[in-house]
């Protein structure tokens, strides 16, 4: 077992109760401040699409599947790093971490509610700006070719391979921010970060907000895609996310982990 007094990993207990705090405090914090971190975010990840985009080009002679999953694996974590370890507002980090309080009884439903609405919002609104960038500092990124081919990748799935791929994306990313109040050292949480973002690199799996980036740039660059396939995807994508992070994170890791102390309570108070 991790012992209380370990300083490089967290015991359960603590990361539980530490993540509590965070997602209380999130849920209180002012809107405008929100709102501001959450554009940033969606910012941030438009070097996600970039790096996919631009590796997906210079992968593309190789014409090997295995060898343009792994490069794009490999920078796909990138803008992760820096927008989760710049501590802006990702809407994937709060489909668990928001949630622990409302369960624990120390915030109500309506401001989880307005949390995720407000970082949603601030999320594809700096996604919509990053896409844009993108497309116009294309002459000199040269990445319209890998943004036509992400795009197609975002769209070609049906409802239902698209919603289960979101919820896997979500589930991940939700235990990427787990990991992180889990471990202390900026190194260790840098690592879980590219872990998880890695994984779902080569899983080709879907994130809501990296994914509008790609969606938006491609729906701006090219004519092959609608803003009807953009909705979608987006639409999908959140769904799936909320439901991986929320139900395969928040409630079983609350659940397990209150279960332990309970447990262990009755122990005590039967040995006294």
């Amino acid at each position: 077992m991790v012992k209380r007094t370990d300083e490089s990993v967290r015991h359960p207990d603590d990361i539980l109760e530490k993540a509590i705090f965070e997602g209380r405090e999130q849920i209180q914090r002012s809107f405008i401040s929100l709102a501001l971190s959450s554009v940033a975010a969606g910012l941030i990840l438009g070097f996600t699409a970039m790096s996919v985009a631009v590796v997906s080009i210079l992968a593309a002679p190789f014409q090997e599947a295995i060898i343009s999953r792994l490069a794009t694996a490999f920078v796909y974590p990138l803008g992760f790093i820096i927008c989760i370890m710049s501590r802006t507002q990702l809407f994937t980090e709060h489909t668990a971490t928001a949630v622990y309080p409302v369960l624990d009884g120390k915030a109500g439903i309506a401001g989880l509610i307005r949390l995720w609405l407000t970082v949603i919002m601030g999320n594809i609104l700096g996604a919509v700006i990053s896409a844009g960038l993108l497309t116009a500092a294309d002459e000199v990124i040269q990445g319209k070719q890998g943004y036509v081919l992400v795009g197609h990748h975002l769209v070609m799935y049906g409802n239902s391979s698209l919603l289960v791929s979101a919820v896997l994306a979500g589930w991940l990313m939700a235990m990427g921010g787990w990991l992180v109040l889990a471990t202390p050292s900026p190194i260790s949480q840098i690592v879980c970060i590219y872990i998880v973002t890695f994984l779902i690199g080569i899983g080709g799996l879907h994130h809501s907000i990296a994914g509008s980036v790609e969606m938006f740039t491609a729906f701006f660059i090219s004519d092959h895609f609608s803003i009807g396939q953009t909705l979608r995807f987006i639409g999908l994508a959140i769904t799936g996310n909320l439901i991986g992070g929320s139900i395969f994170v928040a409630l079983l890791n609350y659940g397990h982990i209150r279960k332990t102390q309970k447990v262990a309570r009755n122990r005590i108070s039967r040995s006294n």
